[in-house]
This record gives structure tokens, sequence and C-alpha cells, in this order.
């Protein structure tokens, strides 16, 4: 990285990303259960999962704020000690400003992954943008990293990666690892929200 990467990667005090193309290779299955009723599967990369539990592990938070309602994707966000799992919402402006609130950061402590055109505004506001390599093109050209990886293939690893480098944590997880010293993978108190079910914060609207 250069040095204005490494200078923006130091304020990272969270990593938000969106679920589809970025945890995942953006495909959906469908199927039937024995009940008749339409079922979701996503699949996840298990590097990403590691390099989210790092990131827990040494304070940094993380989240998703994606456009689609999967219980999957909160199930992943419990898994991977997430703080924040915001679903159902194409516009992902009003959750960062949420997430902004409740944890008391700014727009330079965040970094975020989006891979569609959706995540262009909120990869405008944020300290360190990011982009998987399957993103589209207007994405890329808004993001200050595009990853060697896409979506569902190891990105999000390659940025928690570097967030843990920039931070100085490398050290201290690679002690993990020769005292095996993993975190314990495990279900954990979240902020879920959903769309449908979304409140938004009335001081937030009269601004």
């Amino acid at each position: 990285m250069n040095k204005k990467l490494i200078s923006k990667t130091r304020k990272i005090k969270i990593f938000l990303m969106d679920v589809d193309g970025v945890l995942t290779d953006g495909k959906m299955y469908f199927f039937q259960d024995s009940r008749g009723k339409t079922q979701e599967i996503k699949a996840f990369n298990a590097l990403d999962g590691i390099g989210l539990i790092l990131l827990d592990k040494f304070g940094i938070m993380t989240g998703v704020i994606t456009g689609r309602e999967a219980k999957g994707a909160e199930q992943r966000a419990r898994m991977l000690h997430m703080n924040y799992a915001y679903q159902g919402f194409l516009s992902k402006i009003a959750p960062l400003e949420e997430i902004l609130k409740d944890s008391g950061l700014k727009d330079e402590n965040v970094a975020y992954m989006g891979d569609d055109l959706t995540d262009i505004p909120v990869l405008k506001r944020v300290g360190l943008a990011c982009a998987p390599a399957n993103s589209v093109e207007e994405v890329k050209k808004n993001a200050d990293i595009v990853t060697k990886n896409a979506g569902g293939d190891g990105a999000a690893r390659e940025i928690c990666d570097l967030i843990l480098e920039a931070r100085g944590f490398k050290a201290g997880v690679m002690a993990g690892v020769e005292k095996a010293l993993w975190p314990a993978v495990k279900n954990k108190k979240i902020k879920t929200v959903l769309y449908s079910k979304w409140k938004p914060d009335k001081e937030r609207l009269k601004a």
C-alpha cells in the first residue's frame, strides 16, 4: 500500500460490507422445503470468516448492510461476531448514519466494501472504500482498493488482513497462531435491523 492508503487504513475502527457479491459470489440458490416454502441458500467463504473474527478479537467492529433480507445472512453475521446487520436496505446511507451514531465513530473510521451501484453513495463517504474484483466498473472507479479476489472468494479477507497489518495487529495474530489461541466461533449479541420493520431516526429525518 502507498502512504496515503496506509494512513487511511490506520484510522479504521469498523469494517462494513454488502453481502451478495461481497461475502458471497452473488449467486442465489432457491429450493422448496418439505412444507412447500421457498428457501434461499448462500455460500460463504471460510477465509473471510477467519479474517472477520480476527478483527473482532482485536477490537475492530464489523457489520453488513445489504439490500436483501435473508436468515442465512443474519446467522452468518452472528457466527462471525459482527456488531451490526442491516438487511433489506437498497439505500445504505441511513444504516451507515445509524451505525455511526450508535458507535460514536466518524466517516473516516469506516471501511466499506460493496460491489454494485447501490454501494457507491457509501463508498464516497467512508474513510476506506473497497471493491471486490467482481464489482461493476463504476464501483471500482469509486474505490480506494480493488481486491485481487472476487466476492465470496476471499475479497473481504484481503481487507481484513490490510486493516490488521496497518493497525499493528499482525504480530498479535501470528502469536495467536503459534499458541493456537483462536477465538471461539459462537453467536454474539448483534444489532439486527430489517427494512420491513425499520423505524428511522426522526432527528435524522429533520436534518
